[in-house]
């Protein structure tokens, strides 16, 4: 049962937290706002994981790109993964550097310099996954099964718009 108390709404109890879970009006109660918020202490939970391999979200993406793309040029990966080409250069220097990535001349083009990922960085990749799936599930734990597939319907529309 919702009850109003000055600028705050009071919509029951948070099941994790043990506490009366509140719901702001005005700003702060936005459903973009809270998005926003959500979305923001995800990525430093996702962002924490990573860094204690000494890596970065963007070295998990550019790998993942990259396993799923099989090789890319670094532009092509810069307008793939929507960074700036000079940071993509940083993050796939990192990569190679740790041998997790390899760079290669093309074959059909010597000017064009292909990355690609080694076995090395397939392996950390899956062991990565791994345990970005379980701060996912704790990041997650308030929702349901349901509520969180509803979740990700709901994102991925508005990502896609």
């Amino acid at each position: 049962m919702n009850r109003t108390v000055g600028r705050e709404t009071r919509v029951g109890t948070c099941p994790r937290a043990g506490r009366e879970a509140v719901r702001m009006t005005g700003l702060l109660g936005l459903t973009t706002y809270l998005m926003s918020s959500a979305g923001r202490n995800a990525r430093a939970s996702l962002a924490a994981s990573v860094a204690r391999r000494g890596l970065r979200l963007w070295h998990v993406a550019v790998l993942e790109a990259l396993v799923a793309a099989g090789s890319l040029a670094k532009g092509e990966l810069a307008a793939r993964l929507d960074i700036n080409p000079s940071d993509i250069v940083k993050v796939v220097d990192d990569l190679s550097g740790q041998g997790y990535l390899a760079c290669t001349r093309s074959a059909r083009d010597r000017r064009r310099i292909d990355v690609s990922v080694t076995p090395a960085g397939r392996a950390l990749l899956a062991e990565l996954s791994e345990e970005l799936a379980a701060v996912e599930a704790d990041v997650l734990a308030p929702l349901s099964d349901g509520e969180r597939a509803q979740l990700a319907e709901l994102l991925g529309r508005l990502t896609a718009s």
